[in-house]
């Protein structure tokens, strides 16, 4: 009897098998690649077969981390450079901006100074030199028609 029962249940998986490669054989993508020579290749070796089934069913779940984890890389690059990017703008920006006014007080200084040599430059001339000013040359006329009045 349990000879019997055990038959019946193979008959049962059997049949259940032939309906699902039945099922299977019926997509057109199947029936496309089974029209193939891989495709007929691989239905006269059905061991060949599985262990091609098995290695894609079991390596889709290594292959898709790989490709997330590769995604993920690039976007974190991509991320990270426009992140350093604007961090070193910024920098430059920053240098830049201190450089400018550095040169900026410096230009001012210079000149205050050169306008404070000049003043006292032109003060000690005219005190000691007044004949070389303009106002000494007015004032040396001014003296000589006074003098021929």
């Amino acid at each position: 009897m349990e000879h019997s029962s055990s038959v019946s249940e193979f008959q049962q998986l059997w049949g259940g098998w032939n309906i699902l490669v039945n099922y299977l054989y019926s997509d057109p993508r199947v029936s496309q690649l089974m029209n193939t020579r891989i495709g007929q290749y691989l239905s006269s070796h059905p061991v060949l077969s599985l262990a091609v089934l098995l290695f894609s069913a079991l390596a889709a779940l290594p292959v898709g981390i790989f490709l997330t984890f590769a995604l993920v890389t690039v976007i974190m690059s991509a991320v990270g450079f426009v992140f350093i990017e604007a961090f070193l703008l910024f920098v430059g920006g920053l240098s830049l901006l201190c450089v400018l006014s550095g040169i900026a007080l410096f230009s001012v200084v210079v000149s205050f100074i050169a306008k404070v040599f000049f003043i006292a430059v032109s003060n000690l001339l005219k005190n000691y030199y007044p004949h070389l000013t303009q106002e000494g040359k007015l004032q040396g006329k001014e003296s000589e028609t006074e003098e021929h009045d």
